[in-house]
């Protein structure tokens, strides 16, 4: 069987969780002998099966959202003799809809966020926001399959779009590759962001984007005890305007207490290990996350977490086992936003100060993750599930 498998992100240009879905998957499958090609936005690969797609040049001034079709258009072609293609979030569904259209062969989707549920992005995208929500839109209800990544995703995917069938989408979660994410002791890392090994700290690792709630997390931090460090791994901001926000909000904490860590640069896979193993508490304060692999990240290196009660988050973080939820209410028009903002925040900081109060407590949690990432997330379960649909809808389609 040959799958091509259709991404903006993959290696070595990755910044969020479909990058790095993608990559474990296309490894998995690769592993057990599935013949996968990879396209992907940007400059050449250098690996065999990946092939590499830039703007083209007539679309250099365009708006973002167009220039994303013409890469996905430029790859539709070299689709020709593939038995299932697989796209991974909107950026590449265009690619997968039109390819399956042409060539005649199911286009799987897996479903990483929601345009619906990300009002936001206009601030970002402008009118290409339309062109993106239509482009999912379109695709979702084209394909043969949609794989969801958790099952508060599959929810929100039949709420969204409500003339698909449900019976066409399936839950596969993403997962975690337990021997490159593990615990790294490594005071000599620590040392060189700044980080105190001998103080409690709330890390927290994810995009400048609304959906992180990075802005509630650092009103939340700002009443825990003085002795806490902050560590922000935190960059690629989505718009100016939000990055000016948290560069505020950052500010302002610095000006009453020490220990407010900002790493604004990605790193290297050891050193993120080595500072989320020697976290009390990881911290995931999305109001707005179908599953978060960085959630089984942390886990997988032995830290406790403390995520916000939505998405998919209560299907990782087991409530008093793994790590805490905080509760919250949220409106009803696909923004995840807050009922009470300021409610919200207070919930988030008391569970917080609870995790770091106890930190023999919070090193059980961390324990407690591990094992979880390791039993049940593992990327060869997550494959085998992928595959077997892909040979049930090329099946279908014969």
């Amino acid at each position: 069987m040959r799958v091509d498998i259709v991404t903006k992100e993959y290696p070595p240009a990755i910044y969020g969780g479909a990058g790095v879905h993608a990559a474990e998957l296309v490894r998995s499958l690769r592993d057990v002998g599935t013949d996968v090609r990879v396209r992907a936005f940007g400059t050449p690969r250098n690996e065999d099966g990946t092939t590499g797609y830039v703007v083209p040049a007539e679309l250099a001034d365009a708006n973002a959202a167009i220039q994303t079709l013409g890469v996905d258009l430029s790859m539709v072609t070299d689709m020709a003799g593939t038995d299932v293609m697989h796209s991974h979030t909107w950026y590449a569904n265009f690619a997968g809809h039109v390819a399956s259209l042409l060539h005649g062969v199911p286009h799987v989707v897996t479903a990483h966020s929601l345009e619906p549920m990300r009002p936001w992005k206009a601030e970002q995208l402008g009118g290409g926001y339309a062109v993106s929500s239509y482009i999912e839109k379109t695709a979702y209800e084209g394909a043969a399959a949609v794989i969801a990544v958790s099952a508060g995703m599959r929810a929100d995917i039949l709420r969204s779009y409500p003339t698909l069938d449900p019976d066409k989408v399936h839950v596969i979660y993403n997962g975690i590759d337990v021997e490159q994410w593990q615990p790294v002791h490594d005071d000599a890392v620590l040392e060189k962001f700044g980080i105190a090994a001998d103080r409690p700290s709330v890390v927290f690792v994810g995009r400048i984007t609304r959906q992180k709630g990075l802005p509630y997390l650092l009103r939340a931090v700002a009443s825990l005890p003085a002795n806490v460090q902050i560590v922000l791994c935190a960059g690629a901001p989505d718009t100016p305007e939000i990055m000016d926000e948290v560069r505020g909000l950052v500010d302002d904490l610095r000006a009453t207490r020490d220990g407010v860590v900002w790493i604004e640069e990605m790193l290297p896979r050891r050193e993120l290990s080595a500072i989320l193993t020697s976290a009390t508490t990881f911290v995931c304060p999305s109001i707005y996350e179908p599953l978060g692999i960085v959630n089984l990240e942390a886990m997988a290196c032995g830290a406790a977490v403390v995520g916000t009660a939505t998405g998919g988050i209560p299907e990782v973080v087991v409530d008093g086992v793994t790590g805490r939820l905080v509760p919250i209410e949220q409106v009803a028009d696909g923004t995840g936003t807050p009922v009470d903002p300021e409610a919200y925040v207070a919930d988030l900081a008391r569970v917080l100060d609870e995790v770091l109060a106890d930190e023999e407590q919070a090193a059980a949690y961390g324990a407690a993750g591990r094992k979880r990432a390791t039993e049940d997330f593992s990327w060869e379960q997550i494959a085998a599930q992928t595959r077997a649909l892909y040979e049930s809808v090329a099946a279908a389609s014969r």
